[in-house]
């Protein structure tokens, strides 16, 4: 457990907003304490929401891959950028079609929001992460923008958390045709404050009161801490102690991983458990 000059009472906090990559598994292999974690959630009987900037998953792929892991999270326990990217262009513009770069969950969320696929001459351009990506998409992609179309990014993350390293994700992806055409893209996921309210309101829970637990100081930490919540950085996904000092910015806490939240928990219960029973003994 890392050393911190603040503390964190998460037996008073009652929401708990939690990142996915590199917090709870690294590609299909679950980190250590996960389970723990989760179990506490759920004994503790705390709201949470697992909120992914990836956006290649449905919350149902989300809720199987768990349970693939021996992780029971039911599926409205999750909520991805691609639901966030969905419902920014339903809100901006009902029943627009786009060009979409990216994989099943992105593709759902937008055809559930009544977003139709165009690749002749769509209102927008929408890149997520994908296995779909190709000098072809991304020159179709870019023609596509030159001709006026608008450029949406499911997220800004330029990495990710998998197995034996990192992968490019949504911003590193996007970046070619952002350099290609000269158009800056809009990017729904983490930090975008739009998915971190709709993330509070899905929870029923006021910011003073959640949490927010991310591997990221530039999506996670930021957007908790842009959100009056407090955060927690854990160390097993792409975020180290150096990397800690490049911003101007601190988190909540850092732990070396979501199992040590239970722990400290405990622990705090037991110190006010304790307390009180001092307290009792010197009035008698």
């Amino acid at each position: 457990m890392q050393e911190n000059i603040n503390t964190l009472d998460f037996n008073r906090k009652t929401g708990f907003i939690c990142d996915m990559d590199g917090v709870i598994y690294h590609g299909n292999q679950v980190l250590p304490g996960v389970a723990e974690f989760i179990q506490w959630l759920q004994e503790e009987k705390k709201e949470y929401l697992f909120l992914t900037n990836n956006s290649g998953y449905t919350p149902r792929e989300l809720h199987q891959k768990l349970a693939r892991m021996g992780l029971e999270v039911p599926e409205e326990h999750f909520y991805t950028s691609a639901l966030a990217t969905a419902a920014f262009l339903k809100e901006q513009a009902p029943g627009c079609s786009a060009y979409v770069i990216g994989e099943a969950g992105l593709l759902n969320a937008l055809y559930d929001a009544g977003i139709t696929m165009n690749d002749v001459n769509p209102d927008y351009v929408v890149v997520g992460e994908g296995r779909t990506y190709s000098l072809d998409s991304l020159t179709k992609a870019t023609n596509l923008v030159m001709a006026g179309a608008k450029l949406i990014g499911a997220n800004s993350d330029v990495s990710g958390p998998i197995e034996n390293g990192i992968a490019p994700a949504c911003g590193a992806l996007i970046a070619p045709i952002e350099m290609a055409t000269g158009n800056r893209a809009y990017f729904c996921g983490k930090p975008n404050p739009l998915m971190m309210r709709t993330g509070l309101r899905l929870l029923h829970c006021h910011s003073e009161d959640a949490v927010m637990v991310g591997d990221r100081m530039d999506t996670d930490v930021i957007s908790g801490l842009e959100s009056g919540m407090s955060t927690v950085l854990v160390l097993s996904g792409c975020s180290t102690p150096e990397t800690i000092k490049t911003y101007a910015y601190r988190p909540s806490i850092v732990l070396d991983g979501v199992g040590d939240i239970p722990r400290l928990a405990r622990a705090g219960k037991k110190r006010t458990s304790s307390r009180r029973s001092d307290t009792s003994n010197s009035k008698a």
